[in-house]
């Protein structure tokens, strides 16, 4: 990591600067943080503690970040986070994010991922030192609906599951806060959409590049739901550099308030079994095999446009579907077979990859 410079990449906008991340403790989060801080920002994070074990979070020991344990569904202590640590940029993460999850807990859900937002923006409204919020939702906000180019920021909002519905409900909140209270003054906010994310150190129930290494690593079989099913997969360093980048460019004072889709390289648009079978040509113990029967609704097909983001943002993709699942699978199999953390070197590989492409953030 002290190989690069990094407080030179996002034009140097985060060196020294307080950044609050909420969903800090979690597998996007923690990622988020070890990013910030290699950047020299003085970072807080507000989450509920971690909820799986082994956690990124905590592996990453990263002692120089301000750990609060704070409930986001509590707004007293939400806006007494912000009162205290007066942050100019605020990343927010936190959420119930689990499809299967949200269906055994509707209720949790929508309090957590719509009215703990409520608590946070109203806090923001209290606090003059916020200057910029990127709200992190994710591609699933859309309205399932027949698209082949992908959907894009001005396709309608929807959602079948409560997790798709509360996030759709977070895009309209955002929205209406941005308008109604922080249009001709107070901080420039956007939202983020992105989804699918692989990665080292992720952990949850129920998502498939876990659920794989889980079977793997104690020698089992992991049931497929829905083999042909197609997802836009990305690395978690993908869209975390986007949110950067519009954190960046928010900060500036740039016109990109709204929606923003952040989405992987055309060949990481892969049918779910085709993406197993590309992690079982780097990791032969994963073993899977198509479940049947009843399953919760899941959409069938899921391609994001990232166009805007390129045109205006200058942000493209680093790595195709074989770097990031290489950079994925070496990750478990360092971490399980050598108790390695690969962590801060697929950060740095990463640099590089987006230095060598010639990307502006990374100039």
């Amino acid at each position: 990591m002290e190989s690069l410079a990094l407080n030179d990449l996002f034009g140097n906008v985060y060196a020294d600067r307080q950044v609050l991340v909420t969903g800090h403790t979690g597998f996007k989060g923690s990622w988020l943080c070890l990013w910030l801080t290699a950047l020299g920002a003085r970072v807080t994070g507000l989450a509920l503690a971690p909820d799986t074990e082994p956690a990124h979070w905590k592996l990453l020991e990263l002692h120089n970040v301000r750990d609060l344990q704070v409930d986001l569904r509590h707004a007293h202590a939400v806006r007494q986070t912000l009162e205290l640590t007066k942050p100019e940029i605020i990343f927010h993460l936190a959420a119930q994010p689990l499809v299967r999850r949200s269906y055994h807990e509707p209720f949790t859900t929508f309090d957590t991922n719509v009215l703990g937002l409520v608590n946070l923006l109203e806090a923001v409204r209290a606090t003059p030192s916020v200057r910029a919020l990127v709200n992190a939702t994710t591609d699933k906000v859309y309205l399932e609906q027949a698209t082949v180019t992908g959907y894009r920021e001005d396709h309608p909002l929807g959602g079948h599951d409560p997790y798709s519905t509360s996030k759709a409900c977070a895009e309209l909140v955002t929205e209406c806060y941005r308008k109604s209270f922080f249009n001709n003054s107070g901080p420039r906010v956007a939202t983020a959409r992105a989804g699918n994310v692989i990665g080292g150190g992720d952990w949850s129930q129920d998502r498939l590049v876990p659920d794989l290494v889980r079977a793997a690593s104690s020698g089992s079989t992991l049931q497929i739901r829905n083999p042909e099913a197609i997802r836009p997969w990305q690395h978690v360093l993908e869209p975390l550099s986007g949110y950067l980048r519009l954190g960046q460019q928010l900060l500036a004072g740039k016109p990109v308030e709204g929606p923003w889709n952040f989405g992987p390289a055309a060949d990481a648009t892969l049918p779910v079994q085709a993406l197993v079978a590309l992690m079982q040509s780097h990791w032969p113990q994963l073993r899977s095999e198509h479940r049947q029967g009843p399953h919760p609704h899941e959409a069938g097909i899921l391609r994001l446009d990232a166009s805007k983001a390129a045109q205006q943002l200058g942000w493209h993709p680093v790595w195709d579907a074989q770097a990031t699942l290489q950079s994925t699978i070496q990750w478990y199999r360092d971490y399980y077979e050598r108790g390695r953390l690969r962590s801060r070197d697929n950060l740095q590989t990463y640099i590089e990859a987006a230095r060598t492409a010639g990307l502006e953030w990374a100039a």
